[in-house]
């Protein structure tokens, strides 16, 4: 479980967070959302520590890494996260085989000679195989977000968090995206956090949705109640986004394709 508990974040002047508090429980899917330029980014490096935040409490497992710790505490709590960088982020020059086990050799004892089945053995549960041997260049957009996301899990991390996986991708690489996140959680019983812009994706795949909206979380809630938010910010958002309200008499008739003229 993590607790962040008034967690604050400034660059210079700039508060980017304020003061945000939220539990993430295990096995739930929750997704963050809300325009660019929010915090949301920001909020996920926070959450292992890839910045620091100037207060507050993250409390992964037990363990406060929000305040002043060792690095070699810090390095052994970041290796219950995966995490999935927007671009991927894979290594050029390395192979698929290498980009894979690169996590496996700096931030685990296992002999390398398990490198191979693991490796093997994660790209099979992201749908890959027979391109250990590969570099990126020879690989596409969707199997290089796979490729990603099989180096995120090799050394089997409790929590996976995913900064925009969707951003730029057309709509089937999209899809694709959305059934890894879905099928990682259901086959690894993992703790998933995704950050995005895309609403739809979120109330879709998500146990729960928080809008972050100038440095706080404006509505934290499942998708069905999300969807029903009374919160201005939050309808604002939804009909940027083109969703309607289904608690809202109007938006339903919209939905069923009633004008309010000839009952059709």
């Amino acid at each position: 479980m993590i607790e962040i508990k008034k967690l604050s974040k400034a660059f210079g002047e700039k508060r980017i967070l304020a003061d945000i508090s939220v539990d993430i429980r295990d096995g739930e899917l929750f997704s963050v959302i809300g325009p660019s330029g929010m915090g949301k980014s920001t909020f996920i490096k926070c959450l292992m520590r890839l910045l620091r935040p100037e207060s507050g409490q993250i409390i992964v497992d037990g363990v406060d890494i929000g305040s002043t710790m060792s690095e070699v505490t810090l390095a052994k709590v970041r290796r219950s996260f995966g995490y999935l960088f927007q671009e991927g982020a894979l290594f050029d020059s390395l192979t698929v085989m290498e980009n894979v086990s690169f996590g496996l050799k700096y931030l685990t004892d296992i002999p390398k000679s398990e490198y191979p089945r693991i490796v093997k053995e994660k790209l099979a549960l992201v749908g890959l195989e027979k391109v250990e041997n590969l570099k990126p260049s020879e690989l596409s957009v969707g199997m290089k977000k796979r490729v990603s996301l099989a180096r995120s899990i090799a050394f089997e991390p409790k929590y996976m968090l995913y900064d925009e996986p969707t951003t730029g991708l057309d709509p089937v690489t999209t899809g694709m995206v959305k059934d890894l996140i879905t099928d990682m959680r259901a086959k690894l019983n993992i703790t998933s956090i995704v950050v995005t812009h895309d609403l739809n994706l979120a109330l879709e795949i998500s146990s729960r949705v928080a809008m972050l909206f100038n440095g706080a979380f404006v509505e934290v809630a499942e998708p069905d109640a999300f969807r029903c938010s009374t919160n201005a910010t939050v309808r604002q958002f939804m009909e940027i986004s083109h969703l309607p309200n289904p608690c809202d008499p109007e938006d339903v008739q919209k939905m069923n394709g009633y004008n309010g003229k000839n009952g059709k």
